[in-house]
């Protein structure tokens, strides 16, 4: 990288656009710029939960996890680019094969909830589903990967699976989710 991003200040973006890997500019409200900015508003999230006591298993699948969003908004800030493959979604699933295994089979609907960190994952979990759905919008008129999109999707499987073992780890069971008509009983 070199000195790439020695000077941090360029007053280039002062009149409303940005720069995209490609080089071109483009304004920063675009949708592909909005779905760039989704994923590193999850790849924060991600960073925050990184502060909690974790599991050291779910510690390296989310750091893992950081790199390669950092590979995917690289690939949406250049169009037409393919960095995230196949092998990227082979790995989300085997972590929620993993992570899921010693989990009870759900019953109800959970609430985001219980430990801090796994509140903190789920929040992590809505984030990726609206930079998901940010990534299919921006697919019904521009280039963007198959994979980019699969990847999002299986990635909020994982940070709801997470959720459930945060709360396991840290000693709580599922916050269940209480019906209506149920509550208004009690």
């Amino acid at each position: 990288m070199g000195n790439r991003l020695s000077k941090i200040v360029t007053r280039t973006g002062d009149a409303g656009t940005t720069g995209l890997g490609d080089g071109s500019r483009v304004a920063k409200d675009c949708l592909r710029v909005e779905t760039m900015g989704e994923v590193d508003e999850l790849n924060s999230s991600l960073g925050v939960l990184l502060t909690e006591a974790l599991p050291e298993p779910i510690r390296e699948a989310l750091l893992g996890i950081q790199h390669d969003l950092f590979d995917l908004g690289g690939e949406l800030c250049i169009p037409g680019s393919n960095i995230i493959a196949e092998a990227h979604i082979a790995r989300l699933e085997a972590h929620v094969e993993k992570f899921n295994e010693d989990l009870a089979p759900l019953k109800e609907f959970i609430l985001p909830g219980g430990t801090r960190a796994a509140a903190l994952a789920h929040l992590s979990r809505t984030i990726c589903r609206r930079a998901e759905r940010r990534a299919v919008h921006l697919a019904n008129s521009e280039s963007v990967s198959d994979f980019a999109r699969r990847y999002l999707n299986r990635l909020s499987d994982l940070l709801f699976v997470l959720g459930r073992a945060l709360n396991k780890a840290g000693g709580r069971g599922d916050v269940l989710w209480v019906h209506a008509t149920k509550q208004s009983k009690a």
